[in-house]
């Protein structure tokens, strides 16, 4: 299962972004391989649909699992759309994160905002 979180550095103790898709990098972990890499987000500066481009980019990675602090309605209709769980992360580390969805201890994402529509 490859599980996708949005971070804001690559550095081990990096936070979760609070933007999904406007995050610069994603943190990709495999737990069959027990191994992570960090991607460069290619949507964070997209003019809009930055959201609906980051899910298309984490699914054409083989993400699972999405583990995030919020998302917009469009992002996760192509996420789900493509069987990709969505789950609801804590403010605070990634590899917290990582663990507590490991655990057992985060719930399913069921709110999804809007989005952020730029009016140019």
């Amino acid at each position: 299962m490859k599980i996708a979180i949005p971070i804001d550095e690559n550095k081990e103790d990096t936070s979760i972004c609070a933007s999904f898709g406007r995050a610069p990098l994603f943190l990709l972990h495999n737990t069959e391989t027990q191994t992570s890499e960090t991607l460069k987000n290619p949507a964070a500066d997209a003019s809009g649909g930055a959201g609906v481009k980051a899910a298309q980019f984490l699914i054409d990675q083989g993400a699972d699992i999405l583990l995030t602090l919020r998302g917009g309605e469009n992002a996760a209709e192509v996420l789900l759309a493509a069987d990709v769980q969505v789950y609801k992360a804590q403010a605070g580390l990634a590899r917290d994160n990582l663990t507590a969805f490991l655990e057992g201890k985060l719930d399913k994402l069921n709110r999804f905002h809007a989005g952020f529509h730029h009016k140019q």
